[in-house]
Order: structure tokens, then sequence, then C-alpha cells
């Protein structure tokens, strides 16, 4: 018997053979290295046989010459099987047709709900997905997938301290965190004030409280700078909680090593696209066949899940962009260098200090130009605000 897979391919026919000579008949076609197979007999003068399609055309002529008639039961396989199906093509094509129109619909962005925000801000959130292209009618692989949305909104709108994104069938479903305003100030307990660095005192502003230090004094961390305890010697203090700004003079010191030449990639502009179907873990491209000729590159890939109504298919459509990148150097006299070491020094200063201190002096205390690069030895004077509050734990007695 054949590969039932090759004859399923080729197609193959049942045969009714009656008559006299069966047998005969049945030799003559082994001679000619015509394959049959399922042989049954039917009676003493009736066979039925299996035969290839394309040996059934050379059957008839071998039966005429044995006197024997022939009938043709069923036909089946890959040959027949296209023509019945394009003896009824308008209801495939009709089939495939609305197929392709219900899976276009279940990837194409029908709701946008947005939850947490307030009505000035989720119209900045909306507006801000018009510009990303993410809109009621747009087809869900032609826009960021959720982390790239997710992204870009953080980004570009301050209002946000989180914005979750999430694709639902057809619907993203943004929730969103602002920004908290500025609290009320709580009542507070009685409490000092106190320095948390060492300083020298430049300004005081205290709302309420007893001064324990002056303008140009000293100080230590830990050290009392306006008293919770306020009232005359003779009567019992009166617990407060102290309020105001200490101003204190710190100096800080920075070490700062910067290469007079960087070598450092860049995107030159070029760049190739291509799209693929992912199954099972293998990519079938879709557009964008052949290599590159990139020798150095970076690859970015966009995933999208498919959908078909309110299921996900097992396939993915995955978008990926080769850019081209380059070498770049970049060279610093020495001057430059130098004023780019003061900022990104003064940049390291700032985030270890408070938003509101302010830069009163920079003073370079070494400078030297070693192994291709410049070396910066730099005391920053800043004026701060070192006071923080103390709770007083102490009770106070007659």
């Amino acid at each position: 018997m054949k590969n039932e897979w090759i004859v399923f391919l080729f197609g193959r026919v049942t045969v009714k053979v009656t008559g006299k000579g069966l047998e005969r008949l049945l030799n003559v076609l082994m001679r000619n290295e015509i394959q049959i197979w399922n042989v049954k007999r039917h009676g003493t003068d009736t066979i039925t046989f299996k035969i290839s399609l394309d040996d059934a055309m050379k059957l008839r002529h071998i039966v005429r010459k044995s006197g024997c008639r022939i009938s043709f039961l069923r036909r089946s396989g890959a040959p027949f099987l296209m023509r019945r199906m394009l003896k009824n093509s308008g209801f495939l094509i009709g089939a495939v047709i609305f197929l392709s129109i219900v899976f276009l619909l279940s990837n194409v962005i029908w709701g946008i709900e947005i939850k947490g925000a307030k009505p000035a801000t989720e119209y900045q959130i909306r507006q801000e997905l018009d510009k990303m292209g993410v809109k009621i009618g747009k087809f869900q692989f032609f826009v960021d997938n959720a982390e790239g949305i997710q992204r870009k909104l953080t980004n570009n709108i301050n209002e946000l301290t989180w914005v979750g994104v999430e694709l639902k069938g057809t619907t993203y479903h943004l929730q969103v965190v602002e920004k908290n305003e500025p609290k009320q100030p709580k009542k507070l307990g009685p409490r000092n004030l106190v320095a948390k660095k060492k300083a020298m005192i430049v300004r005081m502003d205290i709302d309420d409280g007893q001064k324990m230090v002056e303008v140009n004094d000293f100080v230590e961390p830990g050290q009392l700078l306006v008293s919770g305890e306020i009232g005359q010697e003779e009567k019992e203090p009166e617990l407060v909680a102290a309020k105001g700004d200490v101003w204190g003079e710190i100096w800080y010191k920075a070490h700062v090593e910067l290469p007079l030449k960087t070598t450092f990639n860049v995107y030159s502009g070029k760049e190739k696209r291509k799209y693929y179907l992912l199954a099972g873990g293998k990519e079938i491209p879709v557009w964008g066949f052949g290599g590159h000729e990139f020798k150095d590159y970076k690859a970015e890939k966009n995933i999208h899940k498919l959908h078909f109504l309110k299921w996900d298919l097992p396939v993915s459509y995955v978008d990926k962009t080769i850019r081209e990148q380059e070498k770049a150097i970049r060279t610093y006299t020495n001057k430059e260098a130098e004023e780019k070491a003061i900022e990104l020094a003064r940049n390291d200063i700032k985030s270890k200090v408070d938003e509101d201190a302010m830069f009163k002096e920079e003073k370079i205390l070494h400078k030297d130009i070693k192994n291709g690069k410049v070396i910066l030895d730099i005391h920053f004077k800043i004026i701060e605000n070192i006071a923080v509050g103390q709770p007083i734990t102490k009770e106070i007695h007659e």
C-alpha cells in the first residue's frame, strides 16, 4: 500500500469491477505496474479496490480488453477536495472575508478608559495619547505596546506619579496616580530645632521658640538651635513646637576625573524595519526581508498580541527596528574639560543637598592633567537650612 499522505495529495479512486476473469485482470494490472490496494471480493464476479488517480487514467484501456466492466464508486484526495472548494468558492471566499473582518476588528482600538485622574489631567492624557496615535479606530499593532505607552505618558506629563496601562480585548485601561498636592501642615507637638550638619550660622528666620545660637556661631550636628521651652525662669516653661529656618554655611569637597577624549555611540539616522508573526517561539517574516548592511547597530522590538473577539491568539505581531550606530569621539580642550568637570561636580553636590540650598562660592583646591584626564579637587561653599525637628521628651517639674 502506498504512503497515505502521498496518495491523498495526488488523489485516489475506489473502483468496482464486474465480470469473469477478475484474477486475470489483476495480474495484467500488476504486470503494467499499476498499484492497487484494499482489494475486496463481493460475490463470484465482483471486486472493489483502490487505485491512484494517475493510474485510473490507464485503467479503462486495460479493462476494455479484459471483457470486464468498471465503475468508479468514490473519489477522494486533494485534487477532488480542491475541485469541490472551487465549486463552492463563493461560500469559501465569503467565509474568509468574514473571518478576516472579524480578526481585523478584534485588533482595532475601540475604547480608552482612564481611571483615577482629574478632568484636567485626563484631558492632558487623551491629548498625549492622540499624539502617540493611540485613538479609537486605530489598529493596535500600529501603536506602541502597553509598556511603551506607559513610559511616554509618565515622561511627558508632569502631573503623573504613575500610570498603569493594560490592554483588555479592544480597550485600553489606564489607572492613574497623580502627584500629591501639598498637604496641609499637620499639628506639631512640642519640639526643639537641632543642627543636622556642621556649619556656621549665617541667618535665622525663627517663627516660634527660643533661639539658643546666634549668627556667626559654629554648630555641630545635633546641637540645639532653637528651644521649644519658652517662659520666665521663675515660672514653669511653656512647651511649644519650635518653628523656623536656620541657614548655615557648609563646605563640601568634590573630586572629579574627566577624560579629555571620550568615545561613545550615536545613531546615524539610518534604520531598517522588519515585521514578523511570532508563533511558538518562532518568527515568521511578513515584511522587510533580507539582512542589513549595518556593522554596528541596535535593535528595538515591540510585540503586539493579536486577538480574535475576546480571545488572545497564540500569535503575536512583531515590529522590529534596527538602527545603525556609529562611533563618535568627543574631545575637550583643557579649559573645556575643566568647566565640564566643575559642572559635573556641582550637579553631584546638588543631589546631596536640599532643593532650596544655595551655591555661594566654589574654589579649585587642586588641578592636574594626567593620563589623558583632567583631575580636580573642588571646595563648594553652600548655604542651606540645617534645622531639623527633635521632639521634647523630658518632663517639666515645678
